[in-house]
């Protein structure tokens, strides 16, 4: 079986050679010769073939060379170091110098090095970390896979599976290949990897294309494959034998590594000119052309069989590109480039050998015998420029140094096939930044709608998620967990927003805060303002009513200094509501609480001394009582002085040890910052509180005690009342203070302060103004005392 499409590789040899014998100014009046011998890739053909070169002429006698005429200086090893290491593994022991395809004396390991650089910096720049390996079941193989899995692990890369191919294909051991076929199908069709890196040598796409046509024969399925394949330098698009009518759709989009190729001038136009009818020489050619055209040229002993007759009219530039390409492939220009390599190392040879002889001899001398041997020192560093004009350069290692080309493989209805560069990988280069690929040109799977695949073991987590690893799976399996309330995720893991931002609702950003308070701007703040303002004026006016009516006897009863007392101490109440309604600084912070409490403070000692006068007032009554000299205003004034004083102590020992100061409250809202007041210690605010507390308690049950005691209009009852309403709210306050935060907080402490001092001033003032203001006839002394 004939490889046809490697049959370039040949033709480019003879090429090179037929260019150098052309050229005057590379080995004058010295021409190049060169068998080709096959290999068979098999190892024993390999070294008895190397034996054939070196010794055979009419017979084979090994170490002697019978009737020899030709002179072997250098061989061209084959397509792979497998090849290549059977060759030198003889010819070594006669220091012939081996041009090797992909360099020089065997360092194409060294070049399979940078390609692993390649491959890796190639995942990374499309960031595939999922992805499956085939590769050839060789010692290659194995040295391919020992490399490559420690360098995919270092760069975050996992493998779904590795499948190792068979080297050939033995149709006569079907049955041994059944299981393999069976389990590399299952991961081709079924595989979650959206990449394959396909590691191989020649078999390696017949093998695979076989391996679907086992499966699929009629297509449906791998035509819907949806992969991307990256290929490695010594893999080529190759159809032969029963497979030559088929395509390689299942490949398109491939991203290949290609040894670095330029286009050849005259290289096409010779292909054109190659006839099987006029060239005898080439024992491949008649082959080829009957593999090719399914044909035959007529023989002695066929010429009984019905068969298509070969002809001159069938060119090979007729015939697919998985079959043969017109374009010069990068294999083919190395084959190019090693011939010209050993004619330019022959030149200086050649030179170096003259010269000497010319200094010793002083005049011109004849060719002088050349030995293979000599060639390796001038094989190593040499640098030339071929006839494509490109420069060549072998190091000292006598390594090739033009790097690889990245390739694009775009095929077309007819089985035909276009490879695009789309990149290269520069050995030159500084080290991470050795691959340049063009996303903008590569011819992805239809499938794919151009835009380049994710291959990755999960799909990509969503913002406000972070990457949990499976437990037992690979690093690059994971499930996706959404991030706690409050937290973003930044690179797969969850973080918090600085105290002053909060996440957005995707949880992949921070937002800026807003600084909230309570203000007279916004509604409930307007509601609270108008309330205490509308409070003030009507306390204000029921001050003026009583100023006015002063001398009527429903004002004279109820003891005018107290009654005015309570009156601005209630006015100041609503007023002091205002402070909690204005931006907290550092003085509405000291004031509103301590001013809150000490007005409040004096509002209810007024309530209790006027319910206290009138006990004592009715205890006055007694024969012999002891209370007459309480009897009056001393009594009153002393209660208000007394109780109010102490709140007036207990809030400047607070306002002195730890005032009141304004803060930033972070956490209590995710979408705010608080501007609040801290009140700087709790235990001093609930005794302020506490304190009202009991003295509203202590008016409460001194009014309740003196609801029925028949004074002049009694206004026990009413403090009661309001009493009983002041209290209400206070108790309830606690609760809904400790529940709210933020604006919602200080809403509940104005609303509080407003409602109990208009329980105050409605209990205790409102029944009064409306007998001096709509029943004046009630508020005669006669009445007053009819009533009690």
């Amino acid at each position: 079986l004939v490889i046809i499409k490697f049959y370039q590789h040949i033709l480019a040899l003879a090429f090179a050679v037929k260019k150098i014998n052309e050229d005057s100014q590379i080995l004058p009046n010295i021409t190049l010769g060169f068998h080709i011998y096959d290999s068979y890739y098999d190892s024993r053909m390999t070294y008895r073939t190397t034996l054939d070169l070196l010794f055979k002429s009419q017979e084979f006698v090994p170490n002697y060379k019978c009737n020899q005429q030709k002179t072997l200086m250098s061989i061209i090893g084959g397509l792979d170091f497998v090849t290549s290491s059977y060759i030198a593994e003889i010819i070594g022991f006669f220091k012939i110098p081996q041009v090797s395809s992909e360099g020089v004396e065997q360092k194409i390991l060294n070049l399979m090095d940078h390609q692993y650089i390649g491959i890796i910096q190639l995942l990374r720049h499309f960031r595939w970390t999922w992805i499956g390996i085939f590769s050839v079941d060789n010692n290659n193989g194995e040295n391919f896979l020992q490399k490559m899995q420690p360098l995919l692990l270092q760069n975050g890369i996992c493998l779904e599976f590795i499948e190792r191919l068979p080297q050939q294909i033995h149709l006569e051991r079907f049955t041994e290949y059944y299981q393999i076929i069976s389990i590399i199908s299952i991961n081709l069709m079924n595989s979650k990897a959206i990449v394959f890196l396909v590691y191989g040598e020649v078999w390696t796409i017949i093998w695979l294309r076989f391996v679907t046509f086992l499966v699929d024969p009629e297509n449906k399925e791998t035509a819907l494959l949806r992969k991307v394949w990256i290929m490695t330098a010594q893999i080529d698009f190759v159809l032969s034998g029963v497979q030559i009518s088929s395509d390689l759709k299942m490949f398109h989009g491939a991203i290949s590594f290609t040894v670095h190729s330029t286009a050849v001038a005259g290289f096409k136009e010779f292909l054109q000119t190659i006839n099987p009818l006029s060239d005898f020489r080439d024992g491949f050619l008649q082959n080829v052309w009957e593999q090719s055209f399914d044909c035959s040229f007529p023989k002695a002993e066929l010429q009984k069989m019905q068969s298509r007759q070969c002809t001159g009219e069938m060119k090979l530039e007729d015939l697919p590109a998985p079959i043969f390409e017109m374009e010069m492939t990068g294999q083919s220009y190395s084959v190019y480039n090693a011939v010209h390599a050993v004619a330019h190392a022959l030149q200086a040879l050649h030179m170096s050998g003259f010269n000497r002889m010319k200094t010793r001899m002083d005049k011109k001398t004849d060719l002088p015998n050349l030995q293979a041997w000599q060639l390796h020192s001038f094989l190593q560093g040499i640098s030339f420029n071929n006839s494509a004009g490109e420069r060549v350069f072998l190091n000292e290692k006598g390594e090739a140094t033009g790097g690889f080309d990245i390739t694009n493989l775009i095929t077309f209805p007819n089985r035909s096939f276009e490879r695009i560069r789309v990149g290269k990988l520069d050995l030159q280069a500084p080290k991470g930044k050795e691959l340049w690929i063009d996303d903008n040109v590569i011819v992805w799977n239809p499938d794919f709608n151009q835009i380049p695949p994710l291959s990755r073991c999960n799909d990509p987590c969503f913002p406000g998620s972070w990457k949990k690893r499976i437990e037992g799976g690979q690093f690059c399996c994971y499930d996706c967990i959404p991030c706690p309330e409050g937290k973003i995720s930044i690179q797969n893991d969850c973080f918090e927003c600085p105290e002053d931002h909060y996440p957005n609702k995707e949880k992949k950003g921070c937002i800026l805060k807003l600084l909230v308070f309570l203000t007279f701007e916004e509604t409930i703040g307007i509601g609270l303002t108008s309330a205490a303002l509308g409070f003030f004026f009507l306390t204000s006016w029921v001050l003026a009513t009583f100023i006015k009516y002063r001398n009527t006897p429903i004002v004279k009863a109820n003891n005018c200094s107290i009654t005015y007392t309570l009156l601005v101490s209630l006015m100041l109440c609503f007023l002091s509501s205002l402070l909690f309604l204005s931006q907290p600084g550092k003085v509405t912070c000291l004031l509103r609480q301590s001013m809150f409490g000490i007005t409040f403070s004096v509002a209810i000692s007024s309530v209790l001394a006027k319910t206290i006068t009138v006990v004592v007032a009715f205890m006055a009554t007694k024969p012999g009582s002891q209370m007459r000299r309480w009897v009056g205003n001393r009594l009153a004034v002393s209660t208000i002085l007394s109780c109010s004083f102490f709140q007036v102590f207990l809030c400047t020992f607070w306002l002195s040890t730890s005032p009141p100061f304004p803060e930033l409250d972070m956490y209590s809202e995710l979408q705010e910052i608080i501007l609040q007041c801290n009140e700087g210690s709790a235990f001093f605010f609930y005794c302020v509180l506490g304190y009202m507390g009991i003295l509203a308690i202590a008016s409460f049950i001194m009014a309740f005690l003196a609801r029925k005691l028949p004074d002049r209009f009694n206004e026990a009852k009413f403090i009661t009342f309001s009493m009983l309403a002041f209290c209400s709210v206070w108790i309830s306050f606690f609760p809904a203070y400790l529940s709210t935060k933020g604006k919602a907080m200080v809403a509940v402490e104005v609303f509080s302060i407003l409602v109990s001092s208009a329980a105050l001033l409605g209990c205790i003032f409102l029944p009064k103004c409306y007998i001096i203001l709509f029943r004046p006839h009630l508020n005669h002394r006669e009445q007053i005392t009819k009533r009690n």
